[in-house]
């Protein structure tokens, strides 16, 4: 064999080889890829907070309501036929739009409704959001934002906050695909007012703005008076927090008429029902309670206020929360320390290890009894750390 043959042969010989290492990780394991994992759309995954299953916990990490849904609620699901889940639900679920219509003084035709926040959140993305340049969001905020974004190949950037975890209006006004605003912001719990969110919809007039209020029932200003005003406005809401249904999965958006049909018919191509027959009618009796609703908002509020002047007494300072929880750090113990001895406990709060907030716990509002458990851990557990 001469020496070009050889050399071929030996070519030959390492393919594979250089085909097996491409597919090693950095310990030298193989790690076996298959051709149709290249058409995967990978993407890295929203993390909720953590569902404990044991019994007794106090469970404070996931900004549920504290109380049970309104009294008519449980009646609905109590008395619900269910020899109709054989059929389809109405796919426009009329009979929910036309309560929240009617509450929110709007037209039916300015109200879309999805599974849950997020469901509305996510359909928006993929409905608005369809341009070259990057959608603005802010660095801290709610953590599925870049998850939509990144799944629907959608370019994006975050606007840092201030030190005091305030939104900077000139930091969306430079060029953008659209802007995501939460307001109150999550997990802050800070809230901008009205003329600082509508100077920044006035002056991106070719982008569609989402304005995510999903905690503003807890002391903040809704800026849906700005709908028929802006055209290029969409406010989003949601059942899980203030009204006590975090389960039933019941979201809504609302802004003029061609916003809302332009949802509607991506929603349409995509999943013509999704909200069921239950959710429908336990709905429409949360909405037309509003006694019971205007109560347990005020019952969070007060425990709020009651939990923000303990806590300050032990050494812990936070945000000036509108929303229904409490984001706070401690003036000497670590967060993420505090955060394992609550766990520990069987009291569970969220913590994030990221920059900027990883000193920081994420309290939801319990009830008063779960923030007076709360507290008294707390006591307890500073006065041993400062006797050590």
């Amino acid at each position: 064999m001469n020496a070009e043959n050889s050399a071929c042969s030996r070519f030959r010989i390492m393919l594979p080889l250089v085909a097996w290492l491409k597919y090693m990780d950095k310990d030298g394991r193989v790690r076996m890829k298959r051709r149709w994992e290249d058409n995967i759309r990978r993407v890295t995954p929203y993390v909720a907070g953590e569902q404990p299953r044991e019994e007794g916990v106090i469970k404070l990490n996931t900004n549920e309501c504290p109380y049970p849904p309104a009294p008519g609620v449980t009646e609905v699901i109590r008395n619900f036929d269910s020899e109709k889940l054989r059929l389809y639900p109405d796919m426009d679920a009329s009979k929910l739009v036309d309560a929240l219509a009617e509450y929110y003084k709007v037209k039916p035709e300015q109200i879309f409704v999805g599974v849950g926040s997020d469901d509305v959140l996510a359909l928006s993305f993929m409905t608005f959001f369809n341009g070259d340049k990057p959608i603005l969001f802010p660095d801290i905020t709610y953590s599925f934002y870049d998850v939509w974004a990144d799944v629907f190949r959608i370019p994006w950037e975050t606007c840092p906050l201030d030190e005091e975890f305030r939104i900077r209006k000139e930091d969306y006004l430079k060029p953008n695909g659209g802007i995501v605003i939460p307001n109150p912001n999550a997990p802050t719990g800070v809230f901008e007012k009205t003329d600082v969110i509508e100077q920044i919809i006035k002056l991106n007039p070719d982008s569609i703005i989402i304005i995510d209020e999903a905690y503003v029932d807890f002391g903040g200003e809704s800026v849906l008076p700005l709908i028929d005003k802006y055209a290029n406005l969409l406010v989003v809401q949601t059942f899980s927090k203030s009204r006590a249904m975090a389960g039933m999965r019941i979201g809504f958006a609302m802004a003029n008429e061609k916003l809302i049909q332009y949802l509607k018919d991506v929603k349409f191509s995509f999943n013509s029902y999704t909200m069921n027959m239950p959710s429908i009618e336990a709905g429409t009796a949360a909405v037309k309670e509003d006694a019971y609703f205007k109560e347990i908002v005020g019952k969070i509020i007060k425990t709020r206020a009651w939990s923000k002047e303990k806590l300050a007494g032990l050494g812990f300072r936070f945000t000036d929360t509108k929303s229904n929880f409490l984001f706070v750090t401690h003036e000497s113990i670590p967060a993420k320390e505090i955060f394992l001895a609550l766990k520990a406990a069987g009291i569970y709060v969220r913590y994030w290890e990221k920059p900027r907030i990883n000193n920081y716990l994420r309290i939801t509002v319990g009830t008063d009894a779960q923030m007076e458990k709360l507290v008294e851990f707390l006591t307890n557990y500073i006065k041993e750390k400062k006797n050590d």
